[in-house]
């Protein structure tokens, strides 16, 4: 099941901008714009994990976090423009997971919520849609891929492809099959669509290329050695 992030900010681009990711990601996002708005959605939803701001009007995120502690231990990300140790050390006194300091970077941010979802909910985590093959790990419930623990970025339609040959691992799929498959039964065009995304597939798999081997006149094969 996805998890759900509730992002509570004043500043409405930074919210959208950090659900933007999330949601390429695989996982809900709720929005609230102070503390106030953030404690009703918590309690009206089933929240995961909070990237709650400090400096709100109406609740700060200090007054937040110590009413969500009271009831929840759901992992809490910091988010702020203050960078003193003694504003990070009352943060964890009130239990806070972690501190992001503005500005950011939001996939490093997305990295740290992702990171922490996996250490909150480990079952569910290992429970997920993932398989790995030869180096190659796929993650679909987080749209995840790594080769050798090293994250690597694939377009949509990439990881689709990917998801597909693994599934079918040892299978000879043809371009018919494979255009189907990922593009849909409505999709009219080139069967070279599928031989252009296989060549950018394979230059970012980089040393696992091999994996997927051209069968001459039949298609493709995700081939793993036994």
């Amino acid at each position: 099941m996805s998890k759900t992030v509730l992002i509570v900010d004043d500043e409405e681009r930074i919210r959208f901008l950090i659900e933007a990711y999330l949601k390429k990601e695989g996982l809900n996002v709720l929005q609230a714009e102070n503390g106030q708005e953030a404690l009703r959605k918590f309690n009206e939803n089933s929240v995961d994990l909070v990237v709650l701001d400090i400096m709100m009007p109406i609740m700060d995120g200090w007054i937040t976090c110590r009413e969500i502690r009271k009831i929840s231990n759901v992992p809490v990300i910091m988010l702020t423009a203050k960078s003193e140790d003694d504003d990070q050390l009352l943060g964890f006194k009130l239990g806070t997971d972690s501190y992001v300091t503005k500005p950011f970077s939001t996939k490093i941010l997305v990295a740290r919520i992702k990171a922490l979802l996996k250490r909150a909910y480990p079952e569910e985590w290992e429970n997920s849609d993932e398989k790995a093959y030869d180096g190659v790990y796929i993650n679909e419930q987080y749209h995840e891929a790594k080769i050798n623990d090293k994250e690597i970025y694939l377009s949509p339609k990439e990881f689709e492809l990917l998801c597909y040959f693994i599934k079918n691992k040892d299978i000879v799929l043809s371009r018919e099959k494979i255009l189907d498959a990922v593009w849909g039964l409505d999709y009219y065009g080139d069967l070279r669509t599928v031989d252009t995304h296989i060549k950018r597939l394979r230059e970012k798999l980089g040393e696992k290329s091999y994996l997927i081997a051209t069968v001459r006149g039949m298609g493709y094969k995700f081939e793993v050695k036994k």
